[in-house]
C-alpha cells in the first residue's frame, strides 16, 4: 500500500509540475492544486492516500520542509539592504506581528468561550506567521511597487522564524504541569529550545559559510557540489539542534543568517537546491494535508471554527497591520492589500503537527480550526492574487500619475532574492536591481 501511495503522490506532482505555469497564471498555486487534487483522490478512491504511518514521518517530512525553507530564505536576506530600509518591515514586524496574536487570542476567547487562555494563545500564534511561498506570486509580479513587495517579502521571510520561540512558549504553557510550577517549566523549556538551537545553528553555518567562501575563492568546489553544501550545512543544523534539544528551525533561520553572511554575493545563487527541495517536501505535505487533515478535520468543523478562521484572515490579520502603517504614507488600498496577502501556509501546519503530538488541551478544537484557516487562505489568497494585484496597479498608475502615492513610490531593493535562476527569462541573480522577477518566472 505505501508503494502505491508513493506512486499516486508523485504522479500527483508530475502533473502539477508539467501545468505549473499556466496554472499560476490563473491564480492556481501548487498549495492550492496539491490540495484540491489530494482531497478529490481520497474522496474518490478512499483509503489510497490514507497509509498508517508514524506521525514522526509526517511530522518530519512537513518539519524539514519548513527548515530548508526557512534556511534558503534566511540565507538570501541581503542585510545591508535591510538595514538600509527597514521602514515598513520593521512595523510589520515588530508592531503588527505581536497585535496579531493577541488579536488572534482575544478573538478566540470570543468564539470559543470555554476555551483556555494558553490554548487561545497558543491557537494564535500557530495563525500569525505568514507563508512566503504562497505569497511569492505577489511579491513577484512587478506591476505591484516594490516597496509593497519589500514589506511583504521580508514579513513572510522573518515572521515564522520570530514566532518559532513564541510557539514553543506558549506549547509548554498550554501542557504545563501547574503543580510542577509553570514558570520554572516555561522557562526551562524556552532556554533549551532557544539555546541550543542558536547554538545549533551557529555551530553548522559558521564553519560552513567560511569553508564554502574559501573554497569558493579558490575554485575548488566543482560546479555540481556548489547547491549541495548549503543543502548539507541546513540539514547539519537541523541535526544539531535535534541532538541538543533544542529547535530545529532556530536552527535553521540563524545557521541560513550566519551562512548567507560569510558565503559572499554567491549566496543568492546556491540555495536553488535547498528551497526545491524544500519545495518537494512540501508538496508532499500539501497533499497529505488535503488527501489527510482536511478529511479528517471536517467532522468537527463548527460554526466557530468557520467564524475564526473568517476573522483570522480578515479582522485579525488586516486590523493590526493598519494599525502598523498608521503615519508611514502608506495609503488605504496599501493597507488593505498589504493586510489581505499575509496566506497562512507551511509553518502552521508544521506548528499544528507538533502541537498534536504534545497531545495540546482542546486539541481537537485547535487543530481544526488550523486546518480550516489554513484551507481557506490556499484557496482565497491563490485565486484572489491576480485579480486584486490588476485591480491594485490600476489604482497606484492613475494616483502615480497625480504624485499623491509618495509612501508607495520610494524605490527600495528587494533583500531576499528568490528563485533566482540563471538565464530563466532575463532574472539576473547577482542582487541586480530589486532582486524580483517578472511576473511569468517560476
Amino acid at each position: 500500500m505505501l508503494a502505491v501511495t508513493v506512486t499516486v503522490v508523485m504522479a500527483i506532482i508530475i502533473v502539477w509540475s508539467a501545468l505549473s505555469r499556466p496554472l499560476d497564471r490563473r491564480g492556481i498555486t501548487p498549495a492550492l492544486f496539491l490540495m484540491a487534487v489530494g482531497f478529490g483522490v481520497s474522496a474518490i478512491a478512499p483509503g489510497i492516500l490514507d497509509v498508517s504511518l508514524e506521525t514522526v514521518v509526517a511530522e518530519r517530512i512537513a518539519e524539514i520542509a519548513l527548515v530548508l525553507l526557512l534556511f534558503s530564505d534566511a540565507t538570501r536576506i541581503d542585510l545591508r539592504v535591510l538595514r538600509n530600509q527597514l521602514g515598513w518591515p520593521t512595523r510589520l514586524l515588530l508592531i503588527g506581528l505581536p497585535l496579531t496574536i493577541l488579536a488572534g487570542t482575544g478573538i478566540a476567547a470570543l468564539v470559543f468561550p470555554g476555551m483556555a487562555l494558553a490554548s487561545a494563545f497558543l491557537l494564535a500564534i500557530m495563525l500569525a506567521p505568514t507563508d512566503a511561498a504562497l505569497g511569492q506570486k505577489v511579491v513577484a509580479d512587478s506591476r505591484v511597487p516594490s516597496r509593497v513587495r519589500q514589506a511583504l517579502d521580508v514579513e513572510s521571510g522573518l515572521n515564522d522564524g520570530l514566532a518559532v520561540p513564541l510557539f514553543l512558549v506558549a506549547l509548554s504553557i498550554a501542557n504545563a504541569e501547574y503543580e510542577a510550577g509553570v514558570t520554572g517549566m516555561v522557562a526551562g523549556s524556552m532556554a533549551a529550545q532557544i539555546g541550543w538551537g542558536l547554538t545549533a545553528g551557529l555551530v553548522a553555518a559558521i564553519p560552513g559559510g567560511l569553508l564554502f567562501r574559501a573554497a569558493d575563492r579558490r575554485g575548488w568546489i566543482a560546479r555540481e557540489w556548489r547547491q549541495i553544501l548549503p543543502l548539507a550545512v541546513a540539514l547539519l543544523a537541523y541535526a544539531i539542534a535535534q541532538d541538543l534539544g533544542g529547535s530545529g528551525f532556530i536552527a535553521a533561520f540563524v545557521g541560513g543568517i550566519a551562512f548567507g553572511r560569510l558565503a559572499g554575493p554567491s549566496r543568492s545563487k546556491v540555495t536553488v537546491l535547498s528551497e526545491a527541495a524544500g519545495d518537494l517536501l512540501a508538496a508532499v505535505t500539501w497533499i497529505a494535508f488535503g488527501a489527510l487533515a482536511l478529511t479528517l478535520a471536517l467532522p468537527y468543523v463548527t460554526w466557530q471554527v468557520f467564524v475564526y478562521a473568517v476573522l483570522s484572515l480578515t479582522v485579525v490579520r488586516m486590523l493590526p497591520v493598519a494599525i502598523a502603517l498608521a503615519g508611514s504614507g502608506a495609503r488605504r488600498p496599501t493597507v488593505a492589500f498589504i493586510g489581505w496577502f499575509g496566506p497562512r501556509g507551511l509553518a502552521s501546519l508544521v506548528f499544528a503537527l507538533l502541537a498534536a503530538e504534545s497531545g495540546v488541551p482542546e486539541g481537537e478544537t485547535v487543530l481544526t480550526t488550523v486546518v480550516v484557516t489554513v484551507a481557506f487562505s490556499i484557496t482565497l489568497h491563490g485565486l484572489t492574487s491576480a485579480p486584486l494585484v490588476e485591480v491594485y496597479h490600476r489604482w497606484y498608475d492613475a494616483h502615480t500619475a497625480t504624485g499623491s502615492t509618495p509612501g508607495e513610490s520610494v524605490p527600495t531593493r528587494l533583500p531576499r532574492h528568490r528563485r533566482q535562476f540563471p538565464g530563466l527569462n532575463g532574472a539576473a541573480e547577482n542582487g541586480d536591481g530589486d532582486g524580483a522577477l517578472p511576473p511569468s518566472a517560476p
